[in-house]
């Protein structure tokens, strides 16, 4: 019995930070729309939150998959309109190597992105290390090049699966 208890409130506790993170995120867009006098329509702001309410990266197809349980056979340049535009504005990250999106973590936006990807179990975590390292910008100023946006991915095992 004291097994289902903790399960029942551990299952609770998940869905009410995924609701308190999800909604977080869509102020913060809805400020940003109306800040920038960008439109806010339905397919952005449904593929927003099911990128946000997503537990793990999702690929664009499963992005139009469950946007087509919210919107009448949505075709693919919706969902991908949609990816491009949060995308864009850094609400969503790109993780390269699974093709996949999943929300910005962050509390700000930034232009760069470092991603912990457990080979195990695909769990991604961010981290928020929104500046690049040292070693990075000395080579950048000997090569006179300006980055604007960076992914690093490293690939490893979660502290769950170890």
């Amino acid at each position: 019995m004291l097994y289902f208890n903790i399960l029942r409130f551990l299952i609770r506790y998940i869905i009410i930070s995924t609701e308190k993170i999800v909604k977080k995120i869509e102020k913060k867009a809805l400020n940003f729309c109306f800040k920038k006098k960008f439109r806010l329509t339905d397919p952005r702001k449904f593929v927003l939150k099911i990128i946000a309410s997503s537990n793990k990266p999702l690929k664009a197809y499963e992005v139009l998959d469950h946007l087509g349980k919210l919107i009448k056979n949505p075709k693919p340049p919706t969902a991908y309109r949609a990816i491009e535009f949060w995308h864009k504005h850094n609400f969503i990250h790109r993780i390269e190597s699974l093709n996949a999106y999943t929300a910005c973590e962050a509390k700000h936006l930034h232009n760069g992105s470092q991603f912990m990807i457990c080979d195990s179990c695909g769990k991604v975590i961010e981290s928020h290390i929104c500046d690049l390292p040292s070693v990075i910008l000395e080579s950048i100023k000997k090569k006179t090049f300006k980055p604007t946006k960076w992914n690093l991915e490293i690939n490893g095992v979660c502290n769950q699966c170890t």
